[in-house]
């Protein structure tokens, strides 16, 4: 499972120019695996586990559904962290010159394979 989630994140990363780290993790924080270069990936799936929850939250309290993605901008770049399915996360970190909306577009049916991948692990 761990190889076929990797696969997913280089793909991901492949396809979006700006994309510098991904991972999955559960959404109690537990890293599933992680294509990361200077972050560390454990702390990232636990931040990330929080963001989601958070939106999560969010979403239900206001009435606007099921949450989908949680996007972050900061100053030097982005954090964006998906839903997969009830269980996980995708979480995906890119510098300033991020194609958010080829990130956006590309993540879709990322997510929808490792929720696959995911349900069968």
């Amino acid at each position: 499972m761990r190889e076929a989630v990797l696969a997913e994140l280089r793909k991901l990363r492949g396809e979006v120019v700006g994309v510098t780290d991904a991972a999955v993790a559960s959404v109690d924080g537990m890293l599933v695996a992680a294509d990361t270069d200077e972050v560390r990936p454990d702390v990232l799936a636990a931040l990330a586990a929080a963001a989601l929850g958070l939106g999560r939250s969010t979403g239900e309290e206001v009435g606007m559904g099921e949450l989908r993605e949680v996007v972050t901008r900061c100053q030097r770049g982005h954090i964006v962290v998906y839903a997969v399915r009830k269980k996980g996360l995708l979480v995906v970190l890119g510098d300033e010159g991020l194609d958010i909306g080829n990130l956006h577009l590309q993540s879709r049916p990322a997510v929808e394979r490792l929720g696959d991948i995911l349900a069968a692990g």
